[in-house]
């Protein structure tokens, strides 16, 4: 992915490389923690900042921002923190964001709470702020959010493992990802719906992080709670990947059923292997892609975006089961990302 380096003035540049110790607006670094600005022909300044730029989900994120901003002809200004929670460093990317003119802000809120105030005051200059994947708290914060139905995400893939599961007694294990993190309690509660069961019914269940190793500990610590387990719901698919580990390592790798959410391409190729029985796919660049024309339009007309959109989750699996939409990996592998 190229990226180019260029701000309106030196003054800017300076004021960027030495203020901003989170987070850079310009290419003053290189690897996590470090920002880029990418250029078009128009005036128009369309920001955009993701919780890191090394996780595959916010690296094609930024690439369908890129792609769209180049046909559209704005400037894109990008920048991410060092690691997910980096508040402090994506308020200060707002800031200078805003100090740089930017029509208009995309963001992934690493704190959905502690981010309000910073876009409360952009938007008071007249900046229009969406948004991306992770809703702000509360979600009325932005002036809209472009992001999956994490709750629908986790209702598919609850559905698939009820039918899968063909009447058996299910012994669940739910590998979350955080307490309070809006998208981790969506996903797990859609889970649940769709499953029909509630938390009284889950075997066990352990914070991941999203972490693969973290889901690894995570699945060892319930096999030893609850031996029986047979359904393993996960918040993502590294954290699957570490529960398929675990189960492995106990010969139980054929005999449990793991769903999971995100449809990157290694979690696909994972449903394809058999790891993962299913996953629900989303699709970051498509978020990104329609947030950067929401700004366009803006910049054009003074229409701002309001109230949710949905990217859209499809159901990624190679064994369908009756009555629950699904499409092969195939579609998964043409359509994922990282």
């Amino acid at each position: 992915m190229s990226r180019t380096s260029r701000l309106p003035s030196s003054l800017l540049r300076a004021a960027a490389c030495t203020g901003i110790a989170a987070l850079t607006l310009t290419a003053c670094g290189s690897g996590s923690g470090s920002g880029s600005t990418s250029t078009g022909s128009g005036e128009v300044k369309v920001g955009l900042i993701t919780k890191t730029d090394t996780n595959p989900f916010f690296v094609k994120m930024k690439e369908g921002a890129e792609k769209t901003a180049k046909a559209e002809g704005v400037e894109l200004m990008t920048a991410a923190g060092k690691f997910d929670g980096d508040n402090a460093g994506q308020v200060t990317a707002i800031e200078n964001m805003v100090a740089s003119g930017v029509k208009g802000i995309l963001i992934t809120p690493s704190d959905s709470k502690a981010i309000v105030p910073a876009i409360q005051k952009a938007k008071a200059k007249g900046v229009l702020v969406i948004a991306l994947d992770t809703p702000t708290e509360p979600q009325s914060a932005v002036d809209a959010l472009f992001a999956t139905d994490n709750l629908k995400a986790g209702e598919l893939i609850g559905e698939y493992a009820k039918a899968a599961m063909k009447g058996k007694t299910a012994k669940i294990a739910a590998l979350d990802l955080a307490p309070g993190v809006s998208v981790g309690v969506q996903r797990h509660n859609g889970f649940l719906k769709g499953f029909g069961a509630t938390d009284k019914d889950v075997a066990c269940a352990q914070d991941t992080g999203g972490d693969q190793s973290k889901g690894q500990t995570a699945m060892e610590n319930c096999l030893q709670k609850e031996p029986g387990i047979n359904v393993v719901y996960t918040i993502n698919e590294p954290a699957a990947l570490g529960a398929y580990t675990a189960l492995k390592a106990k010969g139980r790798e054929k005999d449990v059923l793991i769903v999971s959410v995100d449809g990157g391409c290694t979690g696909t190729r994972a449903v394809k292997d058999g790891k993962i029985a299913a996953t629900s796919q989303q699709y970051p660049l498509k978020m990104a892609a329609e947030g950067v024309k929401a700004v366009v339009t803006y910049a054009k007309d003074g229409k701002k975006a309001s109230g949710y959109t949905d990217t859209g989750v499809t159901l990624i699996t190679d064994k369908a089961q009756d009555g629950v939409a699904s499409k092969d990996t195939a579609y998964g592998l043409d359509n994922c990302w990282g």
